[in-house]
């Protein structure tokens, strides 16, 4: 397993990491990702251990807290052979207190995740989503008083817009808080707007991305193509409502042109997606998740080998998409694209 540094941080994190959405799964969105228990996520805990995958990513909505407790199940013994990261902010529950990154409801959704998760602290703590009713300057004051009480070693965002990253990080600058080295987000190759904002923005102050769905929600399995419609007992059926929306042409497009090179290269279409991923800028690890052990060794199966330069021309081709202004000129126009090159 490669390992690579989390953003501008001293901390190493394995290329792929592992998502447990799965674990525990209840209610319409995480019971169709899946429902393993201790006794299975502690088989994929171990298979990932084995393939040197040792960061483990939950958080404390997934299936209201059950995710996080089985996850702490399944490392027990074994906590300093693997990274936690978590993630706060959503909504579990109808109560004022019960939602957002307010300094309260911060420190009590981490001494939660805490109990649930059996540990003494986590080595990764994300918000899950912009909360515009809390100062940023609560936030992120909040935060550097974790990291100093030692509860969390890191700190990052997921699904933030780039206008608040960097007031986050000029606010850290400002007062020497503990800056951001993370941003969780979604990026595949049927969903590229990582690319226009957050993506530079990342390069700039330092900020890993760790990468969620990379199979576009399920399409880029192999199982979805032309003439191939959604499978009977794809999550797809019960989920796409959650699922960033993808034009169908697009995403025929990309599936032709990933089959191309799994006949080239004797890969699977997800290893192809997942390995085109990881020669991203920015891009620290990708994270991601199964429902059995197949599915898993599958997925490790990304990495330990690169695609050709024309393989990775095939793609990127595939999958453009026209970036939203102000960034499509950048792309079109060649004097705009000499002041601001592409990064991709």
């Amino acid at each position: 397993m490669d390992y690579r540094q989390l953003g501008s941080s001293g901390l190493r994190v394995p290329a792929l990491s592992f998502g447990t959405g799965t674990f525990g799964g209840t209610g319409p969105l995480f019971g169709a990702w899946g429902c393993s228990d201790a006794v299975e996520a502690r088989r994929l805990v171990d298979l990932c251990i084995d393939a040197g995958i040792t960061l483990f990513d939950t958080a404390d909505v997934y299936s209201h807290g059950a995710s996080e407790t089985v996850l702490g199940s399944a490392i027990m013994g074994r906590r300093d052979q693997v990274l936690i990261s978590t993630k706060t902010g959503l909504p579990m529950g109808d109560g004022p207190q019960d939602w957002g990154t307010s300094r309260a409801r911060l420190i009590r959704a981490v001494e939660e995740s805490l109990q649930r998760l059996g540990t003494d602290h986590i080595d990764l703590l994300q918000l899950h989503a912009f909360d515009a009713s809390t100062p940023t300057e609560e936030v992120m004051a909040t935060l550097d008083q974790l990291i100093a009480a030692g509860k969390v070693c890191y700190a990052g965002i997921s699904n933030y817009p780039g206008w608040q990253v960097m007031k986050a990080q000029n606010l850290a600058d400002r007062h020497g808080w503990s800056r951001l080295v993370a941003h969780q987000v979604y990026y595949s190759l049927v969903g590229r707007a990582y690319e226009a904002d957050l993506m530079p923005v990342g390069a700039d102050q330092g900020i890993g991305a760790l990468v969620w769905s990379p199979l576009g929600w399920g399409r880029l399995t192999g199982k979805i193509g032309r003439d191939r419609p959604v499978p009977a007992g794809s999550r797809l059926h019960d989920t796409e409502q959650f699922a960033p929306p993808v034009d169908a042409e697009l995403l025929y497009r990309v599936v032709d042109a990933l089959e191309l090179i799994a006949d080239e290269t004797g890969k699977t279409v997800p290893q192809i997606a997942i390995n085109w991923l990881l020669r991203r800028p920015t891009v620290a690890s990708v994270i991601i998740g199964a429902r059995t052990e197949a599915q898993l060794r599958d997925n490790i199966g990304a990495v330990g080998w690169t695609l050709s330069v024309e393989q990775v021309a095939a793609l990127d081709a595939a999958s453009a998409v026209l970036p939203p202004y102000p960034h499509t000129p950048y792309r079109q126009q060649e004097g705009f694209a000499r002041l601001n090159p592409a990064m991709v």
